[in-house]
């Protein structure tokens, strides 16, 4: 793992072609750039050191040659011109926007392109993962975990293949949330093809991410690699449907070696797509039911962040002023009516398990009366007890 140098500032436009014309170093990869950055400390003094400093730092002669004699900064050249036509910026390692996660990782990519806002790599990442072939159960589930996950705060991640990661991004933007792609080809590409309305959605709502150069196609190689980013960026990961040997298991497998948390969504033991969860399940995985299985068992730093997300979305709705009383918490969320008539239903020392508050509530619909009682924990107006029974912050 590389030791990063302090955060810095946007590039300009020279640092920028510097950092491109490394990526664009053929053989160089992903630990000798690491190493080279560690040594010399920016991408500029990588390309001013001699050869044989090159050497003493690790580098065959060959890759040494190649980076002293400057032939790559053409391709630089180019892979800029495509940046900017497409939108598109570099995050290096060395930058404030690389998200931390990531960059604890054991082998972090150097720099990410990315088409969006950039911001979001500081934001709280969860990524959902599984199968290209899910059944309409993993469909559903999908949708709806990314929907209330990306209620409670947290920005979905996923890989816009098909199938699972695209309803996961579809679920997070259904309810106005970012998400975040990352991508085994390069940002400007679409792959699958049939995704390019949703790559327009998330450029525009979210953030498309890739450590491959512009213009990269999406060989079978780069999805294992783009995995680790997955993972990596990630405080957890929820694998919903997928093989025992699926795709979506070795990102569960890097998030353990990452230190990650792993969810996993039990499935019919009679289906094939279920092995994977399954599987992950009996080995130590979280078993998710709801979205509060997930946020329960993130870390209580993340919890926090969570928290004041939610008190500051109040705020913000309200104009900067916390004026709600906790009775009649007005503004609460896009759904405050339903909110409101919630907590109005529940009592201090009387607990009220779930499917009879949504009784009560004859009117919403499950989700809604759930996504309801998640913002009233987030903004400590209510409280969930064992058995999903529910009741009123005094």
């Amino acid at each position: 793992m590389t030791t990063a140098p302090p955060p810095t500032a946007t590039l300009s436009a020279e640092e920028e072609l510097h950092w491109l014309a490394l990526k664009m170093v053929p053989g160089l990869g992903t630990k000798r750039t690491l190493t080279l950055i560690d040594t010399f400390r920016s991408a500029e003094a990588i390309f001013r050191a001699s050869r044989s400093e090159l050497e003493e730092a690790g580098l065959p002669g060959s890759i040494a040659q190649t980076i002293s004699s400057g032939c790559t900064f053409d391709d630089a050249i180019e892979q800029q011109g495509k940046a900017r036509a497409s939108g598109t910026q570099l995050v290096t390692i060395n930058d404030a926007a690389y998200p931390s996660t990531l960059r604890d990782i054991y082998d972090p990519p150097p720099m990410l392109f990315v088409r969006g806002n950039p911001a979001l790599l500081q934001q709280v990442l969860f990524s959902v993962v599984g199968t290209r072939h899910p059944t309409p159960y993993g469909l559903a589930a999908t949708e709806r975990l990314s929907s209330d996950l990306a209620a409670a705060g947290l920005v979905i991640m996923s890989g816009m293949a098909r199938g699972v990661d695209t309803a996961a991004h579809k679920g997070a933007l259904a309810v106005q949330a970012p998400t975040v792609a990352i991508l085994g080809c390069g940002v400007d590409v679409v792959y699958p093809t049939e995704n390019r309305k949703l790559a327009e959605q998330i450029v525009a709502a979210g953030l498309l991410v890739s450590e491959f150069p512009m213009g990269s196609v999406a060989f079978p190689q780069n999805f294992p690699i783009r995995n680790r980013i997955v993972s990596g960026a990630s405080v957890g990961l929820l694998v919903v449907e997928g093989a025992q040997y699926s795709g979506s298991a070795i990102t569960a497998r890097l998030a353990l070696d990452q230190g990650r948390e792993v969810f996993a969504v039990p499935g019919n033991i009679t289906s094939k797509m279920s092995w994977g969860p399954n599987l992950l399940i009996k080995q130590g995985a979280k078993l998710v039911q709801d979205w509060n299985d997930v946020i329960v068992d993130l870390p209580p730093a993340v919890r926090r962040r969570l928290i004041e997300g939610g008190k500051q979305r109040l705020l913000d709705i309200n104009g900067g002023e916390n004026t709600a009383p906790a009775t009649a918490p007005a503004g609460v969320g896009p759904e405050n009516e339903i909110s409101r008539r919630a907590l109005s239903e529940l009592r201090v020392d009387t607990p009220i398990h779930l499917d009879d508050l949504i009784e009560k509530m004859d009117r919403c619909s499950p989700s809604e009366v759930i996504a309801a009682l998640f913002e009233l924990e987030m903004l400590g107006l209510a409280k969930q007890l064992p058995g999903r029974n529910y009741v009123k912050i005094w």
